[in-house]
């Protein structure tokens, strides 16, 4: 008997069809059925509240209004004004804060063998920040101030990004008055954070402080307004600074603006009278623009990394504006390095990350870098900038 090899000339799927549309109700039921006996996906939950504070207003000529959110309830408490009033703490910033009712706006200038010593980008990492300065001798172990008479300058962006932009902030405010009175000083200068929180670009926001404005019952740019301690004092800084024969300020100075530095405390000034100003006025408003647009603005100028100067013309420009070198934060380098023959230092040196960073050191014509530890190493001469992960 032979086999015969039978090819059936319809394919299976044609034969087939029908009867599998015939059973698509079946298997829709079926599958409503099992969606409907599976436990539902738990919603996702918000993000906890830290403690969080304080934040202090100015309610008249006589009261201050501090306001925290304390284990994610809000808390409040009425001060009579003095010539310097204590706000114990409850939680967030955990030192006494003493707030003088007039701020000294003038720092002194720098001694004869007086140190430099400058960050930025601190982007709400406390933590690393204290650790660093505390390494390095620049505060003790209560986070006073341990430095004498030396300057250090923090070359913006304590906003966004990390969990502790408060107790940032009143830590350089509370460093400030600590160190004019050892005769030396604290210089925060303004970055484009800054100046993008006031203007309620709230893009980099840590999602806690949307929490802590709503539970506070205030936009977050109004927990700094012009009302605010810390708003008050924010508007007073300065955007560019020159000390001894360094330029210190956040993104960089584009040729194009140099007579911004030749005019520097005009240009501070404008900054100051404009911090808060709408995001869209300040776009229509080419005098305002140029001090704030994201390309060749002081507060994000990138030029001295992005190919688009050389190095020649780095050392004509640095020459023009009168100094040695030109000391800027704003592009992440993940460390304290010199590029273009030593004649910018970038120090932003990836504390945002919230894992390390370092301090530049200046003293005389010396310069180094803190490291987390305490030691000083020279600073590397760079000519390309790393990837930045974040």
């Amino acid at each position: 008997m032979s086999a015969s090899l039978h090819l059936d000339p319809e394919p299976c799927s044609m034969r087939c069809l029908p009867r599998l549309l015939g059973l698509l109700p079946l298997l829709l039921a079926f599958h409503c059925f099992a969606q409907a006996s599976l436990p539902a996906a738990p919603a996702a939950a918000p993000p906890a509240v830290q403690d969080d504070g304080p934040y202090v207003f100015r309610v008249d000529n006589h009261r201050l209004e501090a306001l925290w959110v304390c284990a994610g309830k809000p808390v409040r408490e009425v001060l009579r004004e003095r010539a310097v009033t204590t706000v114990a703490p409850r939680c967030g910033y955990p030192h006494p804060l003493r707030i003088p009712r007039t701020l000294d706006a003038d720092a002194p200038a720098l001694a004869p063998g007086a140190r430099i010593i400058a960050l930025s980008d601190i982007h709400g990492q406390y933590g690393v920040m204290q650790r660093l300065l505390r390494a390095n001798g620049v505060i003790d172990a209560q986070d006073r101030w341990a430095a004498g008479h030396d300057h250090l300058v923090i070359a913006g962006d304590v906003f966004d990004r990390g969990p502790q932009v408060t107790e940032a902030f009143w830590l350089l405010f509370s460093l400030q008055q600590q160190a004019r009175a050892a005769g030396g000083a604290v210089h925060f200068l303004l970055g484009n954070h800054e100046t993008m929180e006031l203007y309620d670009d709230l893009r980099y926001l840590n999602p806690n402080y949307a929490n802590v404005a709503g539970l506070l019952g205030r936009p977050y740019p109004a927990l700094y307004g012009s009302d605010s301690i810390l708003g008050g004092w924010l508007r007073t800084r300065p955007v560019m600074l020159k000390l001894g024969d360094t330029l210190f300020l956040h993104g960089g100075i584009a040729p194009e603006n140099i007579d911004l530095v030749r005019d520097l405390a005009a240009t501070n000034a404008a900054y100051d009278h404009s911090l808060g100003t709408p995001k869209a006025q300040v776009k229509a408003d080419p005098a305002l623009n140029r001090l704030y647009n994201g390309k060749t603005s002081p507060i994000w100028y990138r030029g001295y990394f992005n190919g688009a100067l050389t190095t020649e013309q780095v050392k004509a420009l640095v020459a023009q504006l009168g100094v040695t070198r030109i000391v800027v934060g704003h592009t992440t380098i993940g460390e304290v390095a010199s590029f273009h023959d030593g004649k910018v230092i970038a120090i932003d040196s990836g504390i945002k990350r919230g894992k390390a960073g370092q301090l530049l050191f200046i003293e005389g014509d010396q310069l180094s870098r803190g490291l987390m530890d305490g030691s000083r190493q020279p600073l590397p001469a760079l000519t390309a900038v790393p990837d930045d992960p974040d």
